[in-house]
């Protein structure tokens, strides 16, 4: 039986700080939707995101004459809570960078495009033993962004990933690597197999398949050790 690490102090400290950090993130959406949703009913209506909320906020302290003043100070209580929310969130950023610097592992995993602060200190939170993993498609697995592999007729079909792993951890790769495939639109050249499967498959499938490929590489990284080294395909232009 293989041993497994117990969680230092400073890794059970960092992971309470980021399931703190999601839970009030996961506060400031619902609070966001629902007063999205208000407004949308007294004829207001904001495209999603956290940045459509400071234009509605800005709205509720301004004498608009759709809101009626009781609605007003009911969505004005909202809107304070959302700044309060995101006020604590922004504190727990700092405090997650200031350990990942202090931490020389999560330091390296920055290095992977896509790896954040956020991402690496999680990495470092979940992943006690990364040697646990035999290879890096099976930490993909894990996490719960491998395609199921379907047979048929003597071919091998990839279908949706099993999302049978660790969520916060699966959630955020994905957000990282949308994060990079957003920047190709802002001149930042991809690996050439990432420009072939984004001209073949839809752009989530893209984002999904470079997700599982930043696995790989975290893995890599923390059984092999070094820092990531970008393959001379992927340059700026």
């Amino acid at each position: 039986m293989r041993f497994v690490p117990i969680k230092s102090p400073e890794d059970q400290a960092v992971g309470m700080v980021l399931k703190t950090r999601e839970l009030f993130i996961r506060q400031r959406s619902q609070t966001a939707n629902a007063m999205r949703a208000h407004l949308a009913e007294l004829g207001i209506v904001a495209a999603t995101g956290m940045t459509s909320i400071a234009k509605l906020v800005a709205i509720l302290r301004d004498d608009d004459v759709r809101l009626p003043s009781a609605a007003r100070a009911a969505l004005l209580e909202m809107a304070e809570q959302i700044e309060g929310l995101t006020a604590r969130i922004e504190a727990l950023d700092t405090k997650i960078m200031t350990a990942v610097k202090a931490d020389e592992t999560a330091r390296r995993l920055t290095s992977i495009p896509g790896v954040g602060p956020i991402i690496a200190a999680t990495v470092r939170a979940v992943i006690q033993d990364p040697a646990a993993f035999r290879t890096g498609r099976d930490l993909a697995a894990w996490i719960g962004i491998t395609p199921r592999a379907n047979s048929s007729g003597g071919k091998e079909r990839l279908g949706r990933i099993t999302k049978r792993g660790n969520k916060q951890l699966r959630t955020l790769l994905i957000v990282g690597a949308t994060s990079i495939l957003k920047q190709a639109r802002r001149g930042v050249k991809l690996p050439a197999w990432v420009v072939s499967l984004i001209a073949r498959r839809p752009y989530k499938v893209a984002a999904v398949a470079l997700a599982n490929k930043m696995a790989r590489t975290i893995w890599a990284l923390l059984v092999k050790g070094g820092t990531y080294q970008a393959p001379a395909t992927m340059g700026r232009t």
